[in-house]
Order: C-alpha cells, then sequence, then structure tokens
C-alpha cells in the first residue's frame, strides 16, 4: 500500500449532475487502487459526518460536482471535521461557483471574458419579461449565451440566434437555477486549461480542445463517447496556447483556487483567448479533458492524483 494513507473519494451527491460524479469518483477510485493507494469511496449522504468522525481518512478526493461539491459547503463540513482535501477552500468555491461573481474577479484582473447580464428569476417576471429582455439584446446584440449562474455541465445553457428564441431559453435556464447568466456569444475554438499544484506553484496543462458533433457542447455531448472529438494538446499556435495557459493559471490565482482546477475558454478568430468559467472540482471521467490534460503532459493520472492528495495532507 501508498504511504498516503486510507483516502476517502466523496462522488454523488444530489445535485443534477450526481451521475457524472458517480462516474469521476469511479475514475479517480480506480487510478488510485492501479498504484495501491487504499481508497474508499462514499456518498455525500447522511452517514458522512458520523463514518468520518468515527474513523477519519488520511486524505479526502471531492469528485462532488455542482451544489454543495463545487459552492464550498462540503469543504466547510470537511473543514469541521478537521480532514485534509484536494481542492479550493469554501470562501474560493463560493466565489468561483457563482459565475457573475467570478466574471467580476476575472475582469479585475484585466482577463477579458464576454460581456453579460445575471437576472435573476422573479426580476424577469416582476418587471415584465419581454421589455427586460428587448433591452438585453439591445445592449448586447445577438447571438447570446445563456446559463444558469451556478452550476455545470451544460444544463440549462442554450446560444440563441434570434430575439424570438431567448424567452424559450431563460425558461430553460431557470429549471436549472434561480439566475440567469446572459453573455454574448463569441465564436471561436472551445479550450479548456487544466491547472494543477503539486507543492512548486500552479502551473498549467496542455490545453484541450472541443470540437463537438453538432457544434454545441451540451450535456449529451460531454459524456456520450463519440459524440465529441478532443484534441489533446489543442490545435493551437504556441502563442495562442501560452496565453491560454497563463489565463487559466491567473485565473487561478486570482480566484484563489488551489491544487486543481480547469478554466473554460473560448479562442476568438483573432486568437484572442476570452474567460468563460472555472471549475473548481474538474470531472475526472473517461471523456472529461482533466485527465486528458494529465495524460498528453506526460503524467499518470493516478500519480497525479496521489500527489494532490499529499500535497492536501501536508497542509
Amino acid at each position: 500500500m501508498s504511504d498516503l494513507g486510507r483516502v476517502l473519494v466523496l462522488a454523488g451527491g444530489l445535485s443534477y449532475e450526481r451521475e457524472v460524479s458517480l462516474r469521476s469518483g469511479r475514475r479517480v477510485s480506480e487510478a488510485l487502487r492501479s498504484i495501491d493507494v487504499d481508497v474508499e469511496t462514499r456518498d455525500a449522504d447522511a452517514s458522512l459526518v458520523p463514518t468520518v468522525l468515527a474513523d477519519p481518512p488520511d486524505a479526502v478526493f471531492v469528485t462532488l460536482h455542482g451544489g454543495n461539491g463545487e459552492d464550498g459547503a462540503i469543504r466547510e463540513i470537511l473543514e469541521l471535521l478537521n480532514v485534509p482535501y484536494v481542492g479550493a477552500g469554501p470562501d474560493a468555491c463560493r466565489i468561483a461557483y457563482d459565475k457573475p461573481t467570478a466574471k467580476a474577479a476575472i475582469r479585475s484582473v484585466g482577463l477579458p471574458t464576454p460581456d453579460s447580464v445575471a437576472l435573476p428569476k422573479e426580476t424577469f417576471h416582476d418587471l415584465g419579461a419581454a421589455a427586460v429582455l428587448s433591452r438585453i439584446v439591445a445592449r448586447l446584440g445577438l447571438p447570446l449565451f445563456v446559463k444558469p449562474s451556478r452550476g455545470g455541465s451544460a444544463l440549462g445553457a442554450s446560444v440563441v440566434h434570434a430575439a424570438e428564441e431567448l424567452p424559450a431559453a431563460m425558461v430553460g435556464c431557470f429549471a436549472y437555477g434561480d439566475t440567469a447568466l446572459i453573455e454574448r456569444y463569441i465564436s471561436g475554438i472551445e479550450i479548456a486549461v487544466s491547472v494543477i499544484d503539486l507543492g512548486e506553484g500552479p502551473r498549467a496543462l496542455p490545453p484541450v480542445e472541443i470540437t463537438p458533433d453538432g457544434g454545441v457542447y451540451d450535456y449529451a455531448a460531454r459524456y456520450t463517447a463519440g459524440r465529441t472529438e478532443f484534441f489533446a494538446p489543442a490545435r493551437l499556435s504556441a502563442e495562442v496556447s501560452a496565453a491560454c495557459a497563463e489565463m487559466a493559471v491567473t485565473a487561478h490565482r486570482a480566484l484563489g483556487l488551489r491544487d486543481l482546477s480547469r478554466t473554460d475558454l473560448i479562442v476568438d478568430a483573432f486568437g484572442q483567448p476570452h474567460f468563460l468559467e472555472v471549475n473548481v472540482a474538474p470531472g475526472m471521467t473517461e471523456v472529461s479533458t482533466f485527465p486528458m490534460a494529465v495524460e498528453a503532459a506526460g503524467h499518470d493520472f493516478g500519480a497525479v492524483c496521489r500527489g494532490l492528495l499529499e500535497v492536501a495532507r501536508a497542509r
């Protein structure tokens, strides 16, 4: 067995991304077991706290996606339990998980991000949907990208090409959250840049280019094998790749993250990357970009996971 001790991988939860989380947890657990780490996988349910109190693990790897896993809540509990864990602390998670707040922080350090409006459901209804939406189109133009201000896996997200499509996009978005983020849509190459810190400071892994077969990287395109083509490393010039890497590391630092993150970008026709969002608990499934980036960098996925756990345990 590894000298890391006993590791607990948290997966599942009750968010819309539960199934993805279970797949991420399974992938991490299998990778750690393959290098002789003692691993237990558990759901984040009512038995978690008494179980951890009775038999504390040496470190926790959080693979919970969506609410609780990324909004800082479960990490607050782990800190109350005095258990070391991989990933950002609660305060940083709260900032990163809320997309409008994260975009404001990113903009404050000079990184480009699409112009946007954040609109709560109550405002949408109370002030008159038609009047509000017409002003959004007037200000941001078309096309637009609509997505929940919190959450991931592209749930509730859609591209709007015409003004008459916007009301339905808002309704679809509100099915997954109480606030919609409406961004100016930027056409270009979708890039995911993972960042890891194994104790020597954050560094970017090779950027991964995402090319969905239907043109939109939605939930099905993300988690159905064969629906999306990935290029790791991305088919970018050395200059643009370096700019993407620098943006991801800058975002990681600006948001106070630690250990690992994944920044999603769009590279426009002029080679300029634009920040879209950051993920504090990147997907670890067989079709997720974080493991692809690890392998593209020439690293063993299990060894990287173990290294992250060792850093967490040493804090």
